[in-house]
């Protein structure tokens, strides 16, 4: 079992920034790759970006590469997303995930989630 718990969510204005975190607790977890999802009101959930097990490779979705970085720190059980020039259109609940298998865009891939954080972008 891996508990997932994210935190740093909140309102910012387009163009700022916001670093997501997600602690893990539970079995290694390093074992795990990781992935941050979103899901905006009335939308699917949808990959935002993944990290490998030991952070040497990392994947990110068209509209936010450039913008997000994700990292991972094994030694403090977190992931981390930072979030750089944001839009309107980053509004949506985060989520972080963890999966055994390697990054993945599906999320069904994914076993562990966390409850989610709030990000909301005003223009």
């Amino acid at each position: 079992q891996v508990q997932l718990v994210e935190s740093g969510g909140g309102l910012v204005q387009a163009g700022g920034s916001l670093r997501l975190s997600c602690a893990a607790s539970g079995r290694t977890f390093s074992s795990y790759a990781m992935g941050w999802f979103r899901q905006a009101p009335g939308k699917e959930r949808e990959f935002v970006a993944g990290i490998s097990r030991s952070g040497g490779s990392t994947y990110y979705t068209d509209s936010v590469k450039g913008r997000f970085t994700i990292s991972r720190d094994n030694a403090k059980n977190t992931v981390y997303l930072q979030m750089n020039s944001l839009k309107p259109e980053d509004t949506a609940v985060y989520y972080c995930a963890a999966t055994g298998k390697v990054v993945t865009s599906r999320p069904a891939e994914y076993g562990y989630w966390g409850q989610g954080t709030q990000v909301t972008v005003s223009s």
